[in-house]
């Protein structure tokens, strides 16, 4: 009589418990979907930044004033045609929900879904749970005229 070799059905059951406890400890490590969808915010932030600012730099440009240092259009604060990055310029320009004031550098946004610090010549945009130091925050500068958005996801 010959005998057949093989597994047997409680030996494969141990493996696929195995192989599922692995999959569930090690998945969420190569798979963080939380910080894509965070980063992603980001960058729908930044558009809409740089949506208000081609918005307010036509009405500028049609009122006169996109060569002006400092000046308003629509109750908004710009500087040579483009939003100001201040608190009050981008709470107005912006539809979000930054909260009632700007933060101060060590703040962590708590209150809000986004919140503003305030720098020379730039804005720091942060997610909630999050301070302008860290590594989750949208830099928008506006150095008379000159704009830059810098995006930095790697800490959210």
């Amino acid at each position: 009589m010959k005998r057949q070799s093989g597994f047997t059905l409680i030996e494969l059951v141990v493996v696929i418990i195995v192989l599922g406890i692995l999959a569930v400890t090690a998945a969420p490590k190569f798979i963080n979907l939380q910080n894509d969808a965070r980063k992603a915010t980001l960058d729908g932030m930044k558009a809409s930044v740089q949506g208000a600012n081609s918005l307010i730099y036509a009405k500028a440009a049609i009122e006169g004033k996109e060569n002006k240092s400092t000046e308003t259009v629509s109750s908004v604060a710009i500087v040579n045609g483009y939003v100001a990055p201040t608190f009050a310029a981008l709470d107005e320009a912006v539809e979000a929900d930054f909260g009632t004031a700007k933060l101060a550098a060590a703040d962590t946004v708590a209150t809000a879904e986004w919140g503003i610090f305030e720098g020379t010549n730039s804005a720091i945009i942060v997610p909630n749970g999050f301070a302008s130091n860290g590594t989750c925050k949208l830099t928008y500068t506006n150095n008379a005229g000159a704009l830059s958005y810098v995006v930095d996801g790697s800490g959210c």
